[in-house]
């Protein structure tokens, strides 16, 4: 099997969970960690500005409370809630 291809990098340093990403190419993208459940069960990430914004989950599903708490966090950093998309797992 080929390895990865992806490939990261701290911007600032390493103890800011603010990378450049690429997981394909020469084309990096920002991946800011700005909300992590403290035993890694989800992290709320985004892009550097409010075009990208992803809950992510080693689960396939969360709670409402974690649903309502990304909701009201992307919501204080500027992200438009109401274009969020739920994915069915």
């Amino acid at each position: 099997m080929e390895p990865s291809r992806r490939q990261s990098y701290f911007v600032e340093s390493d103890d800011i969970a603010y990378l450049k990403v690429s997981f394909f190419g020469p084309f990096y993208g920002s991946y800011v960690v700005f909300e992590l459940e403290e035993n890694y069960q989800y992290s709320f990430v985004s892009g550097a500005d409010t075009d990208y914004l992803w809950l992510l989950s080693r689960t396939p599903s969360v709670s409402e409370q974690v649903k309502l708490d990304f909701l009201a966090k992307s919501k204080a950093k500027g992200f438009d809630t109401s274009r969020v998309i739920w994915v069915k797992q």
